[in-house]
Formats: structure tokens, C-alpha cells, sequence
């Protein structure tokens, strides 16, 4: 589903001559082919299933938003604006992020559902958390939370 979706978008990025979106769609579709390869090795001759397309996806925004920090503190903010604005076409293909507070209650929920009440729950935890959210939820941020719940 997200293949013919990426395809669409840069036939329509090009024909609007949208530069940064036809840009990012090719760097998408670029790591989407490697992906494919390295799964062909592994004997998969479809190529990589949707889930691990949005993992891809959601790990480009991670490294632009880490490397928009680095040029924040490089004092480059033109460089930190581009890689904004590819976050914005990226999250195009995702689904709807959840916001704190919605990962907070989603937390706070799995923990009790699963009587969670110390760190060694957190393996388990975070696992529930990955089955229930995955593609919408920002681990890191309800690793915190549940670190801070459990510990």
C-alpha cells in the first residue's frame, strides 16, 4: 500500500516541481530498493512488508530530527530548516503520531492492564507497548514514562 503511494507522490511532486519533496521521495524509494536487496538475500522475493517501510520511515525522521539538533547547535540554521521540511514530507507516509499525553495514558494503561510494578516489568512492558502502537508511538518517549512509572 505505501509503495504505490510513494510513487504517486514523487509523479506529483515532479509535475508540481516541488524540489524538496521530489528530493525526499527519491531518498525514500533509494532506501526502500537497498531494504528490498538486503531481503532478497534472506530469501524474500517481494520485498520488505509495509510495517517495515513505516520502521524505515519513522527511523529517517529520528535521524533528521537528530541531525537538526547538530546543526542547531552548529549554529547552521539552513541546514536545520532543510531537514525540517523533509521530516514534513516523511511524516506525509506515516500514520498520525501520538501526542505526550496520549502516550502517557497509553503507558499508564498497559502498566496497570498488566500489573506491572517494578523495572524488571519494563522488557515486558515496552514489548505490549510495540505490539498495541506500533507505527504511532514514539518509544523513546514512552520508555521514559514507563521507566518512570515502574521505577
Amino acid at each position: 500500500m505505501l509503495r504505490p503511494q510513494l510513487t504517486d507522490a514523487l509523479k506529483k511532486a515532479v509535475l508540481s516541481k516541488d524540489t524538496v519533496s521530489v528530493t525526499t521521495i527519491r531518498l525514500i524509494l533509494a532506501a526502500l530498493k537497498e531494504r528490498d536487496i538486503a531481503a532478497r538475500g534472506e530469501g524474500n522475493t517481494d520485498g520488505i512488508s509495509d510495517d517495515d517501510i513505516q520502521g524505515l520511515l519513522q527511523s529517517m525522521v529520528k535521524q533528521r530530527r537528530e541531525s537538526i539538533e547538530m546543526y542547531t547547535k552548529g549554529n547552521r540554521p539552513e541546514l536545520a530548516a532543510q531537514e525540517a521540511s523533509e521530516i514534513v514530507v516523511i511524516e506525509r507516509f506515516l500514520p498520525l503520531q501520538m501526542s505526550d499525553s496520549e502516550i502517557e495514558v497509553a503507558v499508564k494503561g498497559t502498566v496497570s492492564d498488566m500489573g506491572a510494578t517494578c523495572l524488571k516489568d519494563m522488557g515486558r512492558t515496552m514489548a505490549t507497548l510495540r505490539e498495541k502502537y506500533s507505527g504511532c508511538m514514539d518509544f523513546g518517549k514512552a520508555g521514559l514514562v514507563a521507566k518512570k512509572l515502574l521505577g
